[in-house]
Order: C-alpha cells, then sequence, then structure tokens
C-alpha cells in the first residue's frame, strides 16, 4: 500500500509494505510441562462472624448461559467505612480474586464491615472466555472523569483507554494507554453529588466510556469493583478514596520550587554553568537534574569518570547556591560480568526470568538488561540497599524513568507477559508479567523511596517515577511524559495534571515546553507562565533540541518566566499547607474548576483552569489569545481578581474566592532562603456574609517532626462588622511558638483593587472599610493601573518557525493522512516520522517505537488492541 505525501513541504512519502498480523492474546498462556515455575492463585479464607451484618455478601441473580459464560448483577458487600462497597461476581469469584495492591490495606479489601447502607448502583456483570465485563449504569448528565494519566479531553465520556503502562513518546490526545494504569472513574451526578469506581485489578483493563452515563470494565477474570458513594461531593469522593490507596507522601518543602532538566546536562561544568545562569537573572530555581549521561556507560549506581569525576564536590557547590541535585535511576541493569550491580543482582537472586527459568535480557540504554524483580521483598530490600549507599555521593532525590518497564527493539515495547514473578504471597504470588506490568514501576518506586528512608531519617525521600499504578502516590510524583512542544499539548497539560489528582496522584506536571521537538518563545512562555502553579513544576527538554532554559528564548520570555516562578515561589507556603492538607487529611491539591459548584454543568468542561484550594488559576493556552483577553467563566459566588503588579498577557489570571485567606511569602531565588521571621501576607475575599478563613501550615520544611507535634498550623478568620473587617488568628494547632514576624493583609474589594494594613503576626489587626464613592474610586484606578501596565509590557514575539535542530518541526501541526481504512499522523523531519497509525474500521491505534534505522530512531511497532501487525514502513520520496 503506497500513501503519497505529493504537495507537501516536505516532498516526502511513504510506502506501507505489506502486514503481517500477529495476534495478542490478553490471557498469558501457561508455561510448558518442562518450565521451572507453576502460577496459583492464591485463595484466603475469610470468616465472617455473625450479628447482624449488613454487610455480609448479598446475592444478586446470576444467569448461567453456559460452562463458560455467566452474567447477572454483582453481589455485594460494605467495606473500610460507610458508603464504600465491593462487588463480585459470585461468591467463588470473591475467593479466586487476587490480593489487592491499591489498597494501602489489602486486608481492608478483604473484611467487611457493619453497615445499614445500600448501594444506590449496582454494576451487571458478564464473564466469558476468561474475560469479566462489568458496567454501570448511571442517570442521564452524569460527567465522567479520572482514568488516571490519560491525554485527550478533561471530561471522559466518548473515550476508551486501556490500563497498560507503555513507554509512549510523542502521545497524543487519542493515545489509549500512556505511562500509568489508573482502572478508576470519578462520576459526577447531575445533581452534584460524585461515585467513584474502581476496578481492582493490575491486568490490562479496558475502561469504556463510549456510551453516555455508562462505565464498563473488560479484564482478565477474576476481580472485584470497589465503589466509593454516591458522596455530596467529588471531594468526599477522593477523600474516601484515599482511606484506601492511601495519601500522597508528604514532599520535603524544596521540591515545591522549580526544577530545571534536560537530556542531558552532560558534565559537571554544564550544570554548575546552568545553575550560576538561575541565580545572575535572578530566576527562581531550586533542583537540577542529571539524566542518563551522568553514568559511566548508563550502568546505574556508577559515575562517568570524565564528565562528573567528583559528584560529592559537585553536589557541595550546588548546595552552596541552594540547588538540590537529583539523579536518575533506571530498572535496566547492563547484562555484564564484573559490573557490581549485575554480579551482585546474581549473587541474591533478584533477576526477572523467563519461563524457561534462564535471565531475561532486554535492550535498553546500557544495551543487553537484566531487570530487577521488584516484587520479591528480598529484591526490593536490595535495592533499597543499592540506593541507600548511593545517597552518600550527596543525592538528594532520584528518578526513577524507564520503568513501564520500556524495552528497545520489541514490537510490544515491555518484556513478554510470559516472564515470571516470583511474587510475595501478599502480592498475588508467583505470576507472569502479565499479572504484575502495571505495578512494576510503582513496585520500583517503593523500593527506591524506602532506600532513601534507610540512607537517612532525618529527611523526607523525593522520588519522581514514569511508570505508576493506582496508589503510587504513597511513593512518589510524576509527570506525564515525553510530550511534544507544541500548543496542543500545552492545552492537554492541565487536564492531564488534574486527571492525575483526579484519580489519587496529586503530585504531578507536564515537562514544561515539552520535551521533544523545539518550542516557540511564545508556547515556551506561556506554558510556564500556567506551569508555575501546576502541583510539581518542572522544565525539560529532549537531546538534539534547542537549549530549554528559561534565558533561551530572548528577553521577552525570559521576562515572562521570571514573573511565572516568582508567583511560584510566593504562594509556596499556600502550596506547602494544600500539600500537608493533602498528606494529612486527604483533601486534594489541584481541582477542576467545576469543584467549585459540582452542581453546574456549565463548568465541568473547562479545560484551561483549575483551583489551588480556593485559588483560581485561568490561562489560555491560544496562541493569539492572551489572558488578559479571555471571556471567562466562574462559578457562581464572589471571586475576586489580584495579582503582584506582574500582569502580563503571557500569564494566567489569578482569583481568589470569596471567604478564603491564602497565605503568600516573599519570592524567593530558592526555598533554602526562607526565614520564619520573614514577612507574612494574607490575600483575603470576604464571601456574601463578609466573612473568609484560611490555615497555614510551618515545620522545619524536611524531616517527620511534624509527626511528633513540631509545627504550626494556624487559622485565620477575617469578618465585617460595622465597616471595620477584623482579621485574626482563630486557633492553633502544633507545638512550634509563633515566629515574631510582621504580617501584611491585603483585602481584595474588586478589580484587583485591595486595602492594605501591616501589623504583627498574632494580634487583631482592623481594616476600616471605605465608602462605596472611595471603593469604587480605588477599583477604577486598579483598573487603569492595570491597563497603563498591560500597555508597557513587552510581549513574546510571535516566531513560529524554529529549525536548525532535530525534531523542529515537531513544534507544528503533525500532517494527517487518510486512506478509508488508515488514519496517519506525520511529522516530516528525518524523512518522515509516523506518530500515530489508526486502523479506522476497528478504531485500534498503533504507536510508534523505538528501533534502530539507518542510524537514526525510526518508529513502527504496535499497542495493546492494535490490530496486531507488526508494520514496517520505508521512505520512497
Amino acid at each position: 500500500m503506497e500513501i503519497s505525501l505529493a504537495g507537501l513541504s516536505s516532498r516526502r512519502a511513504l510506502e506501507l509494505c505489506h502486514c503481517c498480523y500477529v495476534f495478542n492474546h490478553s490471557c498469558s498462556s501457561s508455561p510448558p510441562a518442562t518450565a521451572k515455575f507453576v502460577f496459583r492463585k492464591k485463595c484466603y479464607s475469610k470468616k465472617l462472624t455473625g450479628r447482624r451484618l449488613m454487610s455480609k455478601m448479598v446475592y444478586s441473580g446470576v444467569k448461567a448461559a453456559s460452562s463458560d459464560f455467566t452474567a447477572g448483577e454483582m453481589i455485594f458487600e460494605s467495606i473500610l467505612e460507610d458508603g464504600v462497597f465491593r462487588f463480585d461476581c459470585s461468591a467463588n469469584e470473591r475467593q479466586a480474586a487476587y490480593p489487592s495492591l491499591s489498597f494501602i490495606n489489602s486486608n481492608n479489601r478483604e473484611v467487611p464491615i457493619m453497615s445499614n447502607k445500600f448501594p444506590l448502583y449496582t454494576p451487571s456483570f458478564e464473564c466469558i472466555a476468561g474475560q469479566q465485563i462489568v458496567k454501570i449504569e448511571l442517570p442521564i448528565g452524569t460527567s465522567f472523569y479520572g482514568t488516571g494519566e490519560v491525554s485527550g479531553q478533561l471530561e471522559r465520556t466518548g473515550k476508551r483507554v486501556f490500563t497498560w503502562n507503555t513507554d509512549a513518546w510523542g502521545y497524543g490526545p487519542g493515545t489509549t494507554s500512556l505511562y500509568q494504569s489508573h482502572p478508576w472513574v470519578l462520576a459526577v451526578l447531575p445533581n452534584g453529588e460524585a461515585l467513584g469506581i474502581l476496578a481492582d485489578t493490575t491486568r490490562r483493563c479496558e475502561i469504556d466510556l463510549r456510551i453516555q452515563n455508562r462505565i464498563q470494565f473488560i479484564a482478565s477474570r477474576s476481580y472485584p469493583v470497589i465503589t466509593f458513594g454516591p458522596f455530596p461531593s467529588p471531594t468526599a469522593v477522593l477523600i474516601s478514596l484515599s482511606h484506601a490507596i492511601g495519601t500522597v507522601f508528604m514532599p520535603p518543602k524544596w521540591s515545591l520550587g522549580y526544577h530545571q532538566c534536560r537530556w542531558s546536562y552532560d558534565s559537571e561544568e554544564r550544570v554548575l554553568e546552568i545553575a550560576r545562569k538561575f541565580r545572575e537573572k535572578g530566576i527562581p530555581c531550586d533542583v537540577i537534574w542529571m539524566d542518563i549521561d551522568y553514568m559511566d556507560g548508563f550502568r546505574c549506581f556508577t559515575f562517568d569518570k570524565e564528565r562528573f569525576p567528583d559528584p560529592k564536590s559537585l553536589v557541595k557547590d550546588l548546595r552552596h547556591m541552594g540547588f538540590k541535585a537529583i539523579w536518575m535511576l533506571d530498572p535496566g541493569i547492563k547484562y555484564e560480568e564484573d559490573y557490581f550491580v549485575y554480579d551482585s543482582g546474581c549473587k541474591h537472586d533478584v533477576w526477572i526470568e523467563k519461563a524457561d527459568g534462564t535471565y531475561f535480557v532486554g535492550d535498553v540504554w546500557p544495551g543487553p538488561c537484566v531487570f530487577p524483580d521488584f516484587t520479591w521483598s528480598k529484591v526490593r530490600a536490595w535495592w533499597a540497599d543499592l540506593v541507600k549507599d548511593f545517597i552518600s555521593n550527596g543525592v538528594d532525590g532520584i528518578w526513577n524513568d524507564m520503568n513501564e518497564p520500556a524495552i528497545f527493539k520489541a514490537v510490544t515495547k515491555t518484556m513478554p507477559e510470559s516472564n515470571v514473578h516470583k511474587g510475595d504471597n501478599e502480592l498475588g504470588g508467583c505470576q507472569g508479567h502479565a499479572h504484575y506490568h502495571n505495578v512494576y514501576g510503582l513496585l520500583m518506586a517503593r523500593s527506591t523511596y524506602e532506600g532513601m528512608e534507610l540512607a537517612d531519617k532525618r529527611k523526607r525521600p523525593f522520588v519522581l517515577t514514569r511508570a505508576g499504578f493506582i496508589g503510587s502516590q504513597r511513593y512518589a510524583a510524576t509527570w506525564t511524559g515525553d510530550n511534544l512542544s507544541n500548543w496542543e499539548h500545552l492545552h492537554m497539560s492541565i487536564s492531564m495534571v488534574l486527571q492525575l489528582g483526579l484519580s489519587g496522584q496529586p503530585l504531578a506536571g507536564p515537562d514544561i515546553g515539552g520535551f521533544a521537538g523545539n518550542a516557540t518563545p511564545k508556547l515556551f512562555g506561556r506554558w510556564m507562565g500556567f506551569g508555575a502553579l501546576f502541583p510539581f513544576c518542572r522544565g525539560h527538554s529532549e537531546a538534539g533540541t534547542f537549549n530549554h532554559e528559561p534565558w533561551s528564548f530572548g528577553e521577552e520570555c525570559e521576562e515572562v518566566c521570571r514573573l511565572a516562578l516568582r508567583r511560584r515561589y510566593r504562594l509556596i507556603p499556600h502550596i506547602y499547607t494544600l500539600f500537608y492538607m493533602a498528606h494529612t487529611r486527604s483533601t486534594p491539591v489541584a481541582t477542576p474548576a467545576f469543584f467549585a459548584d459540582p452542581k453546574d454543568l456549565n463548568l465541568r468542561t473547562l479545560e484551561s483552569c483549575f483551583l489551588l484550594g480556593p485559588l483560581l488559576v485561568y490561562a489560555s493556552t491560544v496562541p493569539d489569545l492572551g489572558s488578559d483577553k479571555l471571556q471567562l467563566l466562574l462559578p457562581k459566588g464572589i471571586w475576586l481578581s489580584f495579582d503582584f503588579d506582574d500582569s502580563h498577557p503571557d500569564l494566567p489570571a489569578l482569583y481568589l474566592q470569596g471567604g478564603s485567606i491564602i497565605p503568600l511569602g516573599p519570592p524567593l531565588q530558592h526555598v533554602g532562603e526562607s526565614n520564619p521571621l520573614d514577612d507574612l501576607m494574607l490575600i483575603v475575599a470576604l464571601d456574601e456574609h463578609g466573612k473568609a478563613e484560611g490555615i497555614l501550615f510551618e515545620d522545619d520544611g524536611d524531616g517527620y517532626g511534624f509527626k511528633k507535634g513540631e509545627y504550626l498550623l494556624t487559622h485565620y478568620v477575617a469578618e465585617l462588622k460595622s465597616s471595620v473587617v477584623t482579621v485574626r488568628i482563630s486557633k492553633t494547632e502544633g507545638l512550634w511558638k509563633r515566629p515574631n514576624r510582621r504580617v501584611h493583609v491585603q483585602l481584595l474589594i474588586g478589580e484587583g483593587a485591595m486595602l492594605d494594613m501591616w501589623g504583627m503576626d498574632g494580634e487583631v489587626l482592623q481594616i476600616e472599610m471605605p465608602s462605596e464613592i472611595e471603593i469604587s474610586k480605588l477599583i477604577s484606578s486598579s483598573k487603569e493601573h492595570r491597563r497603563l501596565h498591560l500597555e508597557s509590557v513587552k510581549l513574546i514575539p510571535h516566531v513560529e518557525d524554529v529549525s536548525g535542530h532535530k525534531g523542529g518541526e515537531l513544534s507544528g501541526t503533525p500532517i494527517e493522512l487518510e486512506n478509508g481504512y488508515w488514519s496517519l499522523k506525520i511529522v516530516p523531519w528525518i524523512g518522515g516520522r509516523i506518530i500515530s497509525m489508526v486502523h479506522l474500521p476497528s478504531e485500534r491505534q498503533w504507536l510508534h517505537s523505538r528501533v534502530e534505522i539507518d542510524g537514526y530512531e525510526e518508529y513502527s511497532g504496535t499497542e495493546y488492541r492494535s490490530a496486531g501487525c507488526s508494520e514496517q514502513y520505508n521512505v520512497i520520496q
């Protein structure tokens, strides 16, 4: 089959060769009789003690059509807490289900509780040919969210995804499997109430939301479905979910600063050059990252003796300037004798094996590699010991990459499903890779986290993981993988971060500016403008592209980045407080705008704004439309705008919800500059009753003293009475004494106008309200000041044609070709790279995979649920 690209600027064409169909089965085949391992299911005795247990299994009708087909309504019991139900196809299927790897305590899924509540929505099921199909019907007007790390639209109706952790470089809005798996849907009902549904399986799972108001899961049997609610709000559902899967780890405060990364800063000299330039230019930053090129031949736990000869000295110099250092560790260990990690792994029997009992060897960055079996507790302990020793080099954080696990030169882009894991009994025992694939990254992150704990119990670990599973927030932050430097990915990044938060992972962010391809000044500045307010804030870019530091795109873009990051550092007291509340009380950090009013159907599809607690961040994701020209749709109630006298069309608009107080600090260069005696700022927005409240959490910023009461949690309130607004402390928690510091209260009155009052923190402060005429004058003056300010700012120039480096044209729109059966997305550099291929009759999709051809990376391969082709293509023109 030949598709002509005639008329394209690149004047190239592709020839699609004959397809060889290789159908992938969803279940691993049994090992041969001579195999060393026997796969088994674990059955656990669950004794139900009597009395009036409404939580005992409640049976519905089950129809058996044939010996291999059953269908009916699922049976249920109450677990965990009121309003949480476990559904199974039958009592036998309940016994056959594997242990939960999503629950922080698997027993909480197994032990029923006493409850007088019954579920409002009962799923139905069909079991056929080893597959379990679960459907749940919800009211008309229900909106769907969650499903973890997914691209595309925020509201998920009409979408279908597959939970199968995949190395998905250059994914698009229609990609159906990314790096993480969250078999979870958050359903917001028409009345604003919400219901959470978890298909508690580690196996490949299809989540089908293509039919309105219906959720369908398809995965290998047997697995339970857990429902949370309906509860009064989406926040209540997420709180209940966290009681099952755990809360986010408490991040060290420095990790909430800005992170600068690149593949790669390839020498100590280059790393220090980048660090010094941040300080010279007054652009806030806390962390420099080291990608794989710091290693000796990509061997984990080693350092290149020429380019990174003295990592301890490097880290000392970085810390002197206020920087932390984060280093990458991949799971692929070079298959090489006399390499100490390989030799130690062989000695301790830690490697994943094939069904015949030999080591599985797959190509990754070092070449042939073996892989630790993190499903085994002794292997996790072995890895943790390696991490503990690695930390002694001055490592502040660890980056786990390629841990889907990704394998080069493999059509599936991962290891065979027939590989063997000798898993702990509490995880499911000895199983094929199909069972543990989706939790491999979670278990690696857990082991890395535990190694950092062993190294220094006085510090909180910081781990970033690419692959994960629902529950991995207990151990690691995450990012949205190898995105592209274009406006489509800029826009999607907001929804992607929010979906992760709605799936239990609040500490997430994208590669700001895009990983692959060259950003333009406008694209990078706009992305940094709102990306600086994501929970996790990191810039990262691919080898072979232009430099992507904040100063790399001209002075106008540099200034926007500086302003954006100064905003972030002012807001770190608020963001840190949100994470303390998320860690201890399960509340979300970043949420869609509709969380402010879940009943408002018009808010449910807003994709260019998000909430940080009561702070609404409203961005423009359209190149030619700045935030000053947006037609805003705000939630009901009072929303008051403000800025830091830094308004810019490429910075998002900020609004504070009436009834709220948020704490701010000075715009530091790094978190380590902070001092308890620094001035504290309180931004106050009164509600319709003239009241407001807010909280501030303070501690050492690291370590676990906060668990022993070594912190200060302050509740501030404001109230308007008789034309006087009184701001005071209503209560405090913790053992810390209040610092002797000044407090600056800014009372918002509309259109950016505010009233100021200075005093000492802890004192009762009073602000006398002006007359309505004076308030009107203040508002008019504020609007005029902002207008003049916006007229004076230097705009980032529109330079959309970026060339000169590999990947430049990725910043443009990929070319789409169709011939009736196939739809291809192509970018025309390096002879035509296929980003994706879709078989239109079946809606099944191909992604690229990395295969070396003629000295550069070319792309072909399959994703699960594709039509099963091994596809080759050649450039013919």
